[in-house]
């Protein structure tokens, strides 16, 4: 059994007005991610996971942020066709991990939301799928709301 372990970490600044996409859901908020798709650092972090795991680099090689064709696409589709891509190679998902860093708003109530709608895209069940935030106790960019951070682990397996 070949087994294989993928971080990923994502980073976005925060501006008012901008829509506030995490895990695939979008959340309420005066602040938004600045981005050249919808900014969701969770799906970014998990989708670099993925991607390292199978040494294949980042989510900006498959979809460079100088391309038209990503301008303000929906996360979820990335997610998906990094699926797509660990499929290919062989692999499964095993499970996903991954902690989003911000200050406010409180993620609490969104938890199950993102980890049912994480699943779905990954064809996991959602017991794979797990989902935490944490605030940085008002420290570093995350806590002055400047930004928005997301780190994520996953483990991949091919039955040999």
């Amino acid at each position: 059994m070949d087994i294989r372990v993928g971080h990923g970490y994502d980073v976005h600044a925060l501006a008012e007005g901008l829509p506030l996409f995490l895990g695939g859901v979008k959340i309420e908020h005066t602040k938004g991610c600045v981005a050249h798709s919808d900014g969701d650092v969770a799906i970014h972090a998990i989708c670099d996971a993925l991607l390292g795991a199978l040494a294949l680099g980042d989510i900006g090689k498959l979809f460079p942020d100088t391309s038209a064709e990503f301008k303000g696409i929906d996360s979820k589709i990335l997610l998906r066709r990094v699926c797509d891509v660990v499929e290919q190679e062989g692999y499964s998902i095993s499970n996903v991990d991954c902690t989003i860093a911000m200050q406010r708003p409180k993620l609490r109530p969104h938890i199950d939301t993102m980890r049912a709608t994480l699943a779905e895209v990954m064809g996991l069940s959602v017991d794979r799928v797990s989902v935490k935030a944490t605030t940085t106790e008002r420290l570093g960019f995350e806590g002055r709301e400047e930004g928005v951070s997301t780190h994520a682990v996953v483990l991949l397996i091919k039955h040999v």
